[in-house]
Parts: C-alpha cells; sequence; structure tokens
C-alpha cells in the first residue's frame, strides 16, 4: 500500500488510502411503501426504489447506472488529484448475486460492512438481507493489504437467523455506518435501523482492552445510520442534524462549532460528506450552503455531483472506507 499503514486516527485525519465502492444494487422481490429497507430514504427516492422492485438496476435503467458509474469515477478522480491511494473491490460474482435470493443484493456501499478503527480492521455484520454478504467483494482488498500487515483484522459474530416474527433475526448488528472515530473515542450510533445494542457490545468487548472508549449515540427511527446525523469536520468543527439525536450531541462534542443541517437536508445526506484532510471536504453542489459555512471556517470545499449515489440512501463517506487516515 504505497507504505501507508493500515491506520485510522480519526474521521480529518489526512486520508492515504481508501476502498471506493463499485455500483450494484438489485431491490428485493417485495417491497412495500413502510419497508424498514426504505424507512431512511427521502419520499422520491423511495418512489424510485420501490419501481425498481425484483429489478437490477443496470438492467431496468442503464443510463442511470451509467451516470452512477460516473459519479464514482468522477470522485475517484478527485481522490487521486490529492494523492490518495483509490482501491477498488470486486464484483459480485453470479453465486454471490444468487445467494441472497429474493432478498436482492448490493454491493453500493464500502463504509458499512467493514470499518477501520486505529489500527483494527473489523468485518462487521448487516442488518438488511440484500447486503448481508456485501463484505465477500472487499475480501481480496483485505487479503492483500491488512493481512500481510500489523493491524488486526477480526469479524464480528454472524447473526443469527431470523423468522416470521423477527425477520432481521436477533443480531449481531454493526455496520460501519454507525462509527465515528475521534482518536481513542469510539461513537456508534443505534437508530433499530442497522447496529443493535448486541454489536455495540461486542465492539465495546472487542475495542476497550485496546484502549478506545466506546460510546452508543441514540438515533431518531428513520435514521440509518450515525454519519446520517453527524459528521466530524476537523477538531473543533462539526456538522449536526440535532433533531436526529436522540439525546444530543456527546459530551466530547459540546463544545465544539457546529454547522448545524435541517431535518430536509439531513434526509439528502448532508452531513455525509468527506474529509480528505483537516483542510479539505467533499461534499456535494446541492450543499453549497453548507459549503459556505465550511469555508468560512477555513476549510477548502471540493464538490462532486452525488445525486444518484445519494438516491441509494448513502453519499461520500457511505461510498468509501479508509484503511490509512493518518496525519
Amino acid at each position: 500500500m504505497a507504505g501507508h499503514p493500515v491506520q485510522v486516527q480519526s474521521e480529518f485525519a489526512r486520508l492515504r488510502t481508501v476502498v471506493l465502492a463499485r455500483s450494484e444494487f438489485r431491490a428485493p422481490d417485495v417491497l412495500h411503501p413502510d419497508d424498514p429497507v426504505l424507512r431512511h430514504l427521502t419520499p422520491q427516492h423511495r418512489h424510485a426504489t420501490l419501481a425498481l422492485q425484483g429489478k437490477n438496476l443496470a438492467a431496468a435503467d442503464p443510463g442511470r447506472q451509467r451516470a452512477w458509474e460516473q459519479e464514482r469515477d468522477t470522485f475517484r478522480a478527485l481522490l487521486e488529484r490529492h494523492g490518495i491511494e483509490v482501491l477498488r473491490p470486486r464484483l459480485l460474482t453470479d453465486a454471490e448475486k444468487q445467494a441472497t435470493g429474493a432478498a436482492g443484493y448490493s454491493n453500493f456501499f464500502t463504509r458499512d460492512p467493514w470499518f477501520t478503527v486505529g489500527a483494527n480492521v473489523i468485518e462487521g455484520a448487516l442488518r438488511f438481507a440484500h447486503r448481508r454478504l456485501e463484505v465477500l467483494p472487499s475480501r481480496p482488498v483485505l487479503r492483500e493489504h491488512v493481512l500481510p500487515g500489523t493491524a488486526a483484522y477480526v469479524a464480528v459474530p454472524t447473526p443469527e437467523l431470523g423468522d416470521a416474527a423477527n425477520p432481521d433475526g436477533p443480531g449481531p448488528f454493526i455496520e460501519g455506518g454507525d462509527v465515528l472515530v475521534l482518536g481513542t473515542h469510539v461513537l456508534v450510533g443505534r437508530s433499530g435501523l442497522a447496529s443493535d445494542d448486541a454489536g455495540f457490545a461486542w465492539l465495546r468487548k472487542f475495542l476497550e482492552p485496546r484502549g478506545f472508549t466506546v460510546e452508543q449515540v441514540p438515533l431518531q427511527p428513520q435514521v440509518l445510520h450515525l454519519d446520517c446525523a453527524l459528521g466530524l469536520v476537523r477538531q473543533g468543527l462539526l456538522l449536526v442534524c440535532e433533531d436526529r439525536l436522540v439525546a444530543g450531541l456527546p459530551d466530547a462534542l459540546r463544545a465544539w462549532d457546529r454547522i448545524s443541517v435541517s431535518e430536509d437536508e439531513a434526509a439528502a445526506l448532508a452531513t455525509n460528506g468527506l474529509p480528505l484532510s483537516s483542510d479539505v471536504y467533499v461534499t456535494d453542489p446541492a450543499f453549497s450552503r453548507i459549503g459556505d459555512q465550511l469555508e468560512r471556517h477555513g476549510v477548502r470545499v471540493e464538490y462532486v455531483d452525488f445525486a444518484i449515489t445519494r438516491s441509494f440512501g448513502g453519499s461520500f463517506r457511505c461510498s468509501t472506507q479508509p484503511l490509512s487516515r493518518v496525519d
């Protein structure tokens, strides 16, 4: 890996090596308007996903698929202009696409299936059935770039199977979008849509003996992940939709300067930009209001149109998983 250590010091330490998502999605065969899979989406994007029931996007709408891939290619070019090493997962195999059956499949957000905390790479456990195998396309990257080095590489226990009364099953679930790193302080979101208490307990049991403090942050039930409510831009500066935080900001962040984000902006992924360092932040031009405020705080803002990516419920942070963030 170009000599960069496998380590993530914080959400805003200089990004050196990152894994950028692919663009594969087939919607579940059966969806209904109040399905938990859709709860975090805007009404417009919920309707668009309902129209894809049982369909592979690439076959159903080739033009939208090409535009989606182009968004990621444009983002990749920006990352590389900033000297960041960009790795990619492979595509799903036919066997992997078939394995989840009527639940559909996805290979579109690398933030969630696994994550890096300090010098620890952790395979998570995803709640939604169409995402349960999403870690597999990243395995070649992990074998090549993590296994040979000194970083720990572990996996959360496989979630138990569900039944008619509880289709998701009892977990444990822990997803990278819920995990924010601030030195040795780790924040873990919980809304009921993704990470659960069992996943949080497992992560705390693993990390605390290694010197980390792990704190749970309760979220409103329509919020998929913590990074859909809160973004750490640099030391002392954050983006937040406080309406999405049940108990407000964690104590460790309450003295920070904050840029407030509305519920509508947060639902459109306004907090899900990506710091490339403490000085540079990437977001969508739809959030130029927020970008202007970041600039007034001395942060350089880069813009990439990510409208299609955002229609699937994630943005720049969701589309990336750092292997090296070190100052």
